[in-house]
């Protein structure tokens, strides 16, 4: 079966979606640098539309949109897209939940080790020829307590790979967790709360919402050990970043490491300034496997939704 529809690729994608496509008859016009204005005049002739961080689809955009069956984000979340327009206007949205699940996971394992064995310091004093080896005494993953907010498929990752570091796994999540799953990794299940007062390593698998704005905040911050650490590669804004500076700079907080922030570039952001803070600017995702993977997860998708599969 082949289709007849238009494709518009707003953003850089691997090149195995264009390929899917193609291959079953779309006629496909690539144009990742394409700017809002020109996107506005030319979002009317496509079919479908497909994305991933660098393009907002807007209200405006959407309802600019006329054709369109299908938008998709080569990617997790959906925060670019206006999808209560989009669903308004029957446009079936989609993403790519699968293809950065690995990634993400393994970039928390990282940030971790990287707080655990203080290892961006160690790297820093070295190039600048200081030989702090005593000041370097470390703490093990192993053993430790790994609070994980969000039990979705990025949060089972982890867990499955923090339970192979032989760490002790707490959940928490709104939506029942599969008990199954509990079982395989050992998982404690608990509430908020109690998640945060008991962890040693706290890590965010939630998208943003009203209900997760600032869910990290001061109150909840001073009830967590001392020695305690956040890590957060979901969405900026889940953690307040004011309550977080004054609690790493007052040693209410053991650490933390953030992948997202409320304002992106983070350039100049004061956390960044403090010697207990790592930051990573939004690479969770950004490896050639999560991006071949979530490419050809889009590409099948689109392909099933217009042979009516899905």
């Amino acid at each position: 079966m082949s289709f007849s529809d238009k494709v518009l690729v707003c953003d850089q994608v691997d090149a195995v979606l264009i390929d899917i496509l193609k291959k079953n008859g779309l006629a496909v016009t690539y144009e990742p640098q394409i700017t809002p204005e020109d996107l506005a005049k030319k979002i009317g002739d496509f079919e479908i539309i497909v994305v991933r961080s660098r393009t907002t689809i807007t209200k405006d955009l959407v309802e600019k949109a006329t054709k369109c069956k299908i938008m998709a984000r080569v990617g997790v979340g959906l925060d670019n897209i206006d999808t209560k327009t989009a669903k308004e206007k029957n446009i079936r949205v989609i993403n790519a939940v699968e293809g950065a699940m690995n990634a993400v996971a393994e970039l928390v394992i990282g940030l971790m080790l990287s707080m655990a064995r203080d290892i961006p310091r160690a790297d820093r004093e070295l190039r600048n020829n200081n030989w702090i080896k005593k000041e370097l005494m470390g703490t093990e993953l192993a053993g430790k307590y790994l609070g994980i907010v969000g039990l979705g498929n990025i949060g089972k990752r982890l867990a499955r790979l923090a339970r192979a570091l032989n760490m002790n796994i707490i959940g928490y999540d709104v939506v029942p967790i599969d008990t199954e799953f509990a079982k395989e990794v050992g998982l404690m299940k608990a509430d908020l709360d109690t998640l945060l007062q008991s962890a040693d390593y706290v890590s965010l698998h939630v998208p943003l919402l009203d209900s997760t704005k600032n869910l990290i905040n001061a109150q909840r911050m001073s009830t967590m050990k001392k020695t305690a650490r956040i890590i957060n590669t979901s969405r900026g804004g889940t953690v307040d970043e004011n309550a977080l500076y004054e609690a790493l700079k007052s040693g209410n907080l053991g650490g933390a490491a953030l992948d997202v922030f409320e304002k992106e570039p983070a350039i100049g952001n004061k956390l960044i300034s403090l010697p207990n803070f790592i930051a990573t600017p939004h690479i969770g995702a950004q490896t050639k496997e999560a991006q071949s993977l979530a490419a050809h997860v889009i590409g099948e998708k689109i392909i099933q939704i217009l042979r009516g599969v899905i």
